[in-house]
């Protein structure tokens, strides 16, 4: 990847996928500056645009206390609802 065609998100994502596991959200935005080589006029105009970026870009996900992690990387989340504990429910009364 040339990085200096890439957008900020593919660089983003390549440097959580370099590293494997999640990065303080300004690291990892102070990190695509440098790899960007970007000519930054304010410096919190910059963060505020990347950060708004990552939350915007489905690949990456807040994993809490500031740090940010490849979604492919989240576990699979399961879901009980009511259909699932009647169908438990029913299961067991098939079987006895």
């Amino acid at each position: 990847m040339d990085i200096t065609t890439a957008s900020e998100m593919d660089i983003a994502k390549l440097i959580l996928e370099k590293a494997g596991y999640s990065i303080y959200w300004r690291d990892l935005i102070m990190e695509v500056i440098r790899l960007k080589r970007k000519s930054v006029q304010s410096m919190s105009a910059a963060i505020a645009e990347i950060y708004t970026q990552l939350n915007m870009d489905s690949r990456f996900y807040h994993e809490g206390d500031g740090r940010w992690a490849l979604t492919v990387w989240r576990p699979i989340e399961t879901k009980r609802g009511k259909n699932a504990t009647k169908a438990a429910a029913s299961a067991a009364t098939e079987q006895e």
